[in-house]
């Protein structure tokens, strides 16, 4: 198949009168300055961006957290909230909200999610006969929209640092290293009639996962992508620092071999040696600019990450609202605030800002969710 397009983002800039040629659902060939014919016409056309970091069941909650409580406002007293709210959810519901989300995504310019998924057991915290029934829910609901998926099932242990016993708002999600094993090769069976499906693991946190646990699970990712939450809000790092003396990306880094197939999610609060580590280490910052708004975590420091040579890549996290154009736009606003200045992140003179992200996030979302392509 070969389409005609007037425009489109190519990895060296915009291109004009491109012509695409299509083998098996990939870009075989790509001419330029063509001189359009009979084949179908397309406008301007994008690579498709990869959602690196999405709780699909969060998108059914959006709004409800809009209105004030009695005191002060937070990231935490959200949690309570989506604690509260997930206590609801059976596996249609499930079902029915990660597809809704799913072509939401597509709509926006989302081809690839990566479901960073942690609700695991039955209402309750029962074990499902199948350790993957959830995980199996979002596969099917990837299946019926089309869009790409790499699953990312949650290890989640302990409700703090130094292995705190999980609170109730948490018996959905938690396991043990056994059991999540077990949780691994019922996704991996999940997925497999998916196109390119990838399974990956992810740690919830350094505050509910403890250093042995992370040892042991980290080989389970067989090659495969690790996420982690990580330095998202300012207690998390003074938790963390009362408990082992180091930040977290800091002591993340001094415990584990972070590397490419890594990706490190919001990473908001690091300081200017966290910062270099990270970018040098070739693992990918997963940032989710909507959320960390709207849940008021802070600023992640772009400006001085993208000049150390940093990877990074976009995520829906929350799904407060889905749209991969308004990721990038609220990443590059948040620096022109913090630093009063205009097109921070352009990458340099006569460089087109929007053009940037996009290529820079497709990059380092196709890395962080081990796709070949978005």
């Amino acid at each position: 198949m070969v389409v005609w397009c007037e425009s489109a983002l190519l990895a060296d800039g915009w291109a004009k009168g491109v012509r695409l040629t299509l083998s098996e659902g990939r870009i075989a060939r790509i001419d330029t300055d063509v001189v359009a014919g009979s084949e179908p016409r397309l406008g301007a056309a994008l690579l498709g961006m990869p959602n690196l970091h999405s709780h699909a069941f969060q998108r059914a909650m959006a709004g409800l957290t809009e209105a004030r409580g009695e005191g002060s406002d937070s990231f935490w007293t959200w949690r309570e909230l989506m604690y509260r709210f997930v206590e609801r959810l059976d596996p249609d519901a499930l079902q029915a909200i990660a597809a809704m989300g799913q072509v939401e995504m597509l709509e926006s310019g989302f081809t690839r999610v990566g479901e960073f998924h942690y609700l695991h057991h039955d209402q309750g915290g029962a074990t499902f006969d199948n350790p993957a029934e959830m995980g199996a829910r979002i596969a099917a609901a990837a299946e019926e929209t089309g869009i790409g998926l790499t699953l990312l099932p949650v290890f989640y242990a302990h409700a703090g640092f130094g292995g705190a016993a999980p609170g109730e708002g948490q018996k959905r999600f938690v396991t043990d290293v056994d059991g999540y094993a077990r949780l691994l090769e019922a996704s991996r069976a999940a997925v497999a009639g998916l196109p390119e499906a990838v399974v990956g693991i992810a740690p919830h946190s350094l505050r509910a996962v403890t250093a042995e646990e992370l040892t042991a699970i980290t080989p389970l990712a067989a090659g495969g992508p690790i996420h982690i939450h990580i330095a998202e809000q300012t207690k998390e790092v003074d938790d963390c620092l009362a408990a082992t003396g180091q930040r977290p990306v800091r002591w993340l880094m001094n415990h584990a071999d972070v590397g490419k197939q890594w990706c490190l999610v919001h990473a908001t609060h690091m300081n200017a040696m966290e910062t270099e580590r990270l970018a040098k280490s070739g693992a990918v910052a997963g940032l989710c600019p909507i959320t960390e708004a709207n849940l008021g975590d802070g600023v992640f420091p772009a400006h001085d990450y993208q000049a150390a040579g940093g990877a990074f890549g976009i995520g829906s996290d929350s799904n407060v609202l889905i749209d991969a154009a308004e990721e990038l736009r609220v990443l590059e606003y948040s620096q022109r605030l913090t630093r009063r200045a205009r097109n921070v992140l352009a990458g340099g003179p006569k460089r087109s800002t929007g053009g940037e992200l996009w290529r820079a996030a497709v990059a380092g979302g196709a890395q962080a969710l081990g796709a070949g392509r978005p």
